[in-house]
């Protein structure tokens, strides 16, 4: 119960963190158009983020069934927080937080004339979303360690957030730092014990593969 529920927390905090890059682009892109294209560039956007976590929540679950893609994917998650970590030190939220800003307000940002097509601002948007939506579904996939209800919520909640909250948990982030580093904390762990269990579980992990040693079960409950 115990452990449910600090997976639980682990996924509330991975969307959080992993959230504000998507915030990013999206408001940039949308800042960027003329104030009329602005609100169907963010609602456009955000439905293109929340396909893509769906799309690869599905593949996801899938492939980390397949012996060795535990360790592959221990590797992109430890690449996510050494990315996240250079957002956090660039402050990257802030800049996340004015870009949405700017996009929500139709005298800020880019006021002129239409000089950029909404599809053009779409085809930046969904370009960068393919590795942030894989960095947030590859987190939640590695909690949730083939549990569907917990994967479900993760993504529920990481395209909630996204469509309802951006701007509110930019601000949030911005305001108090400390909680982007709890959370990089947080990833990191994840990072490691995904690695671990790639390495040494004794169906899926590449030791055991390689004959290197014989392995030992590392799944929930071990």
């Amino acid at each position: 119960m115990i452990e449910t529920v600090m997976d639980f927390g682990k996924i509330i905090i991975a969307d959080l963190i992993l959230s504000g890059d998507n915030a990013l682009i999206i408001g940039m892109a949308a800042a960027g158009l003329s104030p009329e294209l602005r609100k169907k560039a963010i609602l456009y956007g955000m439905i293109i983020a929340a396909v893509l976590r769906i799309i690869f929540a599905v593949v996801a679950t899938k492939l980390l069934g397949i012996p060795g893609i535990l360790f592959v994917g221990g590797l992109l998650l430890f690449w996510v927080c050494w990315r996240l970590y250079a957002e956090i030190r660039e402050g990257t939220d802030a800049d996340a937080e004015q870009a949405m800003l700017d996009a929500n307000n139709p005298d800020a940002g880019y006021t002129g004339a239409p000089r950029r097509t909404l599809l053009s601002a779409l085809i930046s948007i969904t370009i960068a979303d393919v590795s942030m939506s894989l960095d947030n579904v590859l987190a939640v996939a590695a909690i949730a360690d083939g549990d569907t209800t917990m994967l479900v919520f993760g993504l529920a909640l990481a395209i909630v957030l996204m469509a309802f909250a951006a701007t509110l948990i930019m601000h949030l982030l911005t305001k108090y730092p400390w909680i982007s580093w709890v959370g990089l904390i947080v990833l990191v762990y994840v990072a490691v014990e995904m690695f671990y269990r790639g390495t040494v579980d004794i169906d899926s992990g590449v030791g055991p593969m390689l004959g290197l040693f014989e392995g030992w079960p590392t799944g929930k409950g071990h």
